[in-house]
């Protein structure tokens, strides 16, 4: 199983709504994937699973989230849960005679809740940064409970991984540089950054890269002493660069397109240099730019009724509303995210 975080150190660039969609259009190409929701918001919680069936889970003392799976290593009690709680979203959409397949192809539409798992978030993570900030570095002495802690959401994930059968895991971060995000990207063989067309986007590209080079860095060093009697398999920390997606989604309306448009050919000569560590890579948005694995078209009429329909903007039918010129921009979605998927899977084989 492979682990894909998604980060960038701006919000707001509709890096939920991508995890969101990827794991419905990889669960309809036929993979299995685990959705992690590292994001004390739990935004994408509430998206896969809806208020009401979150308002259970939450309530029934947490049982069921990723906190109560944690939480006997941070209070003292044990350490994560051997069997965490996956949570099946599929479900919530039933198939029916007017369905997408009306609209685009889709082979995996009935069975695709079988295939789409959830690690569920909890707004109760957030209590767990200043512990998960002071056993970082008692790594380099070698305290066994320190590695404990900074591996809990790799392990976290490995066993619900193995549990669900997953192909792949979707990791869904918050937007800052904090020891929650640190070992969430620990836990991850790979990271997207999803990018709005803007300044504040590509300074957040400038902050990500250093800030990940120190973290492969220092958790390389950990490795190197890693106690004899630890008996867990560590996480390789290599948080790979997979490249870069812009989500156009997130454009203000009152701006000019120019002023996109000049933001968007800073963006490969700025991923290059910040996150791969590429000096002089040549500027513009083009084929030739092989970090950008996909440029995400604005479907902002089709959110209100995806948020509305509970399903991904691709599943909309004409029950939910989709009406004329919106039915060709459910197929252009569709496409759009069948083609990004595949491209990650296709990076994913040449990097095994």
């Amino acid at each position: 199983m492979k682990t894909i975080a998604f980060f960038n150190n701006k919000g707001g660039v509709g890096k939920t709504s991508l995890v969101y969609h990827l794991a419905w259009m990889l669960g309809e190409l036929g993979y299995r994937v685990l959705s992690a929701d590292l994001d004390p918001q739990a935004n994408l919680s509430g998206a896969l699973l809806g208020e009401k069936k979150l308002e259970e889970i939450w309530g029934d003392d947490g049982g069921g989230t990723i906190e109560r799976s944690i939480s006997p290593l941070f209070e003292g009690t044990g350490d994560i849960v051997e069997s965490p709680h996956v949570e099946k979203v599929g479900e919530r959409i039933s198939p029916s005679s007017e369905d997408t397949r009306d609209i685009v192809e889709s082979p995996h539409v009935e069975s695709v809740g079988d295939r789409i798992g959830l690690l569920v978030g909890d707004l109760a993570l957030s209590k767990r940064e200043d512990e998960l900030s002071a056993q970082w570095h008692r790594c380099m002495v070698g305290e066994v409970r320190a590695f404990r802690v900074a591996t809990a959401f790799a392990r976290l994930i490995a066993r619900a991984g193995k549990q669900f059968e997953a192909d792949l895991a979707l990791v869904d971060v918050g937007p800052n540089l904090g020891a929650i995000n640190r070992t969430a990207l620990i836990a991850s063989d790979h990271v997207v950054m999803p990018l709005a067309p803007d300044f504040f986007s590509l300074q957040g590209l400038r902050n990500v890269g250093p800030t990940l080079r120190q973290w492969r860095n220092e958790w390389r060093k950990f490795v190197e002493q890693k106690p004899p009697e630890l008996n867990i398999e560590l996480p390789t920390g290599e948080m790979a660069p997979l490249g870069y997606i812009i989500m156009r989604h997130a454009i203000r309306l009152d701006r000019p397109v120019k002023a996109f448009e000049h933001w968007i050919q800073k963006m490969p000569g700025e991923y290059a240099k910040c996150i791969i560590g590429e000096a002089g890579a040549p500027s513009g948005e083009g084929a030739d730019d092989r970090n950008l694995l996909a440029h995400l078209k604005d479907y902002r009429s089709l959110m209100p009724m995806a948020q509305e329909a509970n399903k991904p903007m691709f599943r909309l039918k004409p029950a939910d509303g989709v009406m004329g010129a919106q039915q060709k921009a459910v197929v252009s979605c569709y496409e759009d995210f069948r083609n990004l998927a595949n491209t990650i899977i296709e990076r994913l084989n040449e990097n095994p």
